[in-house]
């Protein structure tokens, strides 16, 4: 152990070292929160898609409705479609307008991913105007 008792100036010498210590306590708090934020930013939440409280929007003058029913056959207005023959069936009711919005519409009973199969097979047909059809609420 060594004393100093050299007390005749009164001058401070430079440091040149960084104190670091405000640094980690700032990385250790952002540490704390992402720990916390990040579990919650995962959702878990059942969800119950086909009510919207949106506004409506105009439709236009001979709207094309492709249904999925919900043993998962599909229609296109009132005429079934085999999903085969889907792009075709589309091609006759929009008269080839591959431009005009193709509006869809599940029933609740469908799942997730037969309504994304059948998104599929409208993009793979030219189809990329889309209207999801859903129960309005008041």
């Amino acid at each position: 152990m060594a004393i100093r008792l050299d007390h005749g100036t009164d001058e401070l010498t430079e440091v040149h070292d960084i104190n670091v210590t405000p640094f980690i306590d700032v990385m250790l708090v952002l540490l704390i929160i992402f720990m916390v934020a990040a579990p919650l930013a995962t959702v878990d939440v059942p969800v119950d898609l086909p009510a919207s409280t949106a506004q409506p929007q105009q439709r236009p003058p001979k709207p094309v409705y492709l249904t999925i029913k919900a043993d998962g056959t599909l229609a296109i207005g009132d005429d079934p479609v085999p999903r085969d023959s889907l792009p075709s069936a589309l091609a006759n009711a929009t008269g080839g307008d591959k431009e005009q919005r193709i509006f869809v519409r599940g029933d609740k009973a469908v799942s997730y991913g037969d309504v994304m199969q059948v998104m599929n097979a409208l993009r793979d047909a030219g189809y990329l105007k889309l209207g999801l059809i859903g129960m309005e609420v008041r």
